[in-house]
């Protein structure tokens, strides 16, 4: 092997550490909601390439709004699905969809993509 192989090869696999870091092991930042006057917790979600933010943590016991609003066109973000609530919205492009949610239980609900590629938890405690 050359110098200029092994460095090339080297770099790769550097490369590849730090993907598997970013998707699997860096710090995901919590956005804790809290609930306006009306006592509804609302939060507004970005969809390009994953949702923003994707970690979200509520009060139990209170009404939930999540709105989405897609910015891209691509067919893995068109559609959330809650499995735990057995729930799911069709995501418009650059249009904001409500998603309304009544969760008593504490706990730790994930919502995803079609193809489970996009992922966020909301943490309700």
């Amino acid at each position: 092997m050359s110098a200029d192989q092994i460095i090339v090869t080297l770099l790769g696999i550097a490369l590849s550490f730090l993907v598997g870091w970013y998707f699997w092991f860096s710090e995901k930042k919590a956005v804790k909601i809290k609930a306006a006057d009306s006592g509804v917790q609302e939060a507004f979600i970005k969809v390009k390439g994953g949702y923003s933010p994707n970690l979200l943590v509520f009060e139990a016991g209170k009404p939930i709004k999540l709105t989405f609003y897609r910015e891209e066109t691509a067919a893995c973000s068109e559609e959330v699905i809650f499995s735990d609530f057995n729930k799911k919205a069709t995501l418009t492009p650059f249009k904001n969809v409500t998603v309304e949610l009544n969760i008593d239980k504490p706990g730790e609900y994930n919502f995803q993509c079609e193809m489970g590629m996009l992922r966020g938890k909301l943490i309700v405690e």
